[in-house]
């Protein structure tokens, strides 16, 4: 089972709260069984608070039997927001981020938790996400830090920073498709009600997230999309299925899902890829085609470009994570 301990100080905002309990400590039908281990840990004043109630904002509070000692043992270690963003956070949680790194941890903030996890030195000469309203006091505060505030998150392997809100459960199923493959992150999403996938490079927000007209929205267009991978799709030939020019395709596009056409369908060509890969036994050259990047060479420039890994270091990798946990 893999253990998740959520770092929770007083004052901090409840949905950062709420959406990891959600995602980690919640047992689910057709996901696999046991889930993760969700360790709510206090830390106060000298690093101990398991035991005592944790006020997140003034109307609800954290009972938890955990505190450092479990956060220090787990294999991920999340931050949610700051409870203020213009102090500094509780030294005995940045001791304690610092010490689980230290271990082989892999340390997540969620929104304006970067904050914290900047203070600790981790994110130095990285580039890192947060909330889009503090790019610019963070980027004060932290000056050794790339902070890029358009996009959703942004993952080192093991330090990960995510951007605020909705953004936390994007994270949250980033982290289960890296621990437990796409098709379980799917399955989490469809029964989350949530979109499987947003990439991390995806803009936070949009200008005009609705069209004008009920009958603009590319959903029929995507879905169709999305069914024909395997063909040599190109910009012109979503234009003309959406009866458009390319360059105002193009302006929808980008008003609707905050990134170009080319972008999402490489996104979704190499999500497909994943897929495969985790799947079966196909050859790469064979999931090349079914998924419109022609040859093995094209899908791993591509693939490793994207997820940082060629696919065979990738499938072999992922067998690896799924031979070490525990069975369904």
């Amino acid at each position: 089972m893999r253990s998740i301990a959520l770092a929770v100080v007083p004052g901090m905002p409840i949905f950062d709260l709420a959406v990891p309990c959600h995602v980690f400590g919640t047992d689910r039908p057709g996901l696999p069984d046991p889930w993760y281990e969700l360790r709510v840990c206090a830390i106060g004043p000298g690093g101990e608070g398991a035991g005592d109630p944790v006020a997140a904002r003034s109307w609800f509070a954290a009972h938890t039997p955990y505190g450092t000692e479990e956060l220090l043992t787990a294999d991920t270690v999340i931050v949610p927001a700051s409870a203020d963003v213009r102090g500094d956070p509780p030294p005995e949680l940045v001791d304690a981020l610092r010490e689980a790194h230290r271990r082989g941890a892999r340390i997540v903030s969620l929104c304006s938790g970067a904050f914290t996890l900047a203070a600790t030195g981790l994110l130095d000469g990285r580039t890192a996400a947060t909330h889009w309203m503090y790019a610019a006091l963070f980027a004060e505060r932290y000056p050794a830090v790339r902070l890029d505030p358009s996009v959703l998150y942004v993952d080192h392997g093991d330090v990960l920073t995510g951007a605020g809100s909705t953004a936390c459960i994007d994270v949250c199923l980033h982290l289960v498709r890296e621990d437990y493959g796409t098709e379980v992150a799917n399955t989490l999403a469809r029964q989350l009600v949530a979109p499987a996938h947003r990439p991390g490079g995806q803009a936070q927000y949009i200008e005009a997230p609705l069209p004008e007209r009920t009958d603009d929205s590319l959903a029929p267009l995507l879905h169709w999309a999305a069914e024909r991978l395997h063909e040599p799709l190109t910009v012109a030939d979503l234009a003309r299925r959406a009866h458009t020019s390319p360059r105002t395709l193009a302006r929808r596009f980008h008003a609707a899902t905050g990134t170009t056409p080319l972008r999402w369908l490489q996104g979704q060509r190499i999500g497909r890829a994943r897929e495969l890969l985790e799947g079966g036994d196909l050859p790469v050259d064979r999931i090349a085609e079914l998924c419109g990047l022609g040859t093995a060479a094209n899908l791993r420039r591509h693939f490793t470009r994207a997820v940082g890994v060629p696919p065979h270091d990738y499938r072999r990798a992922f067998r690896a994570r799924a031979s070490r946990a525990p069975a369904a």
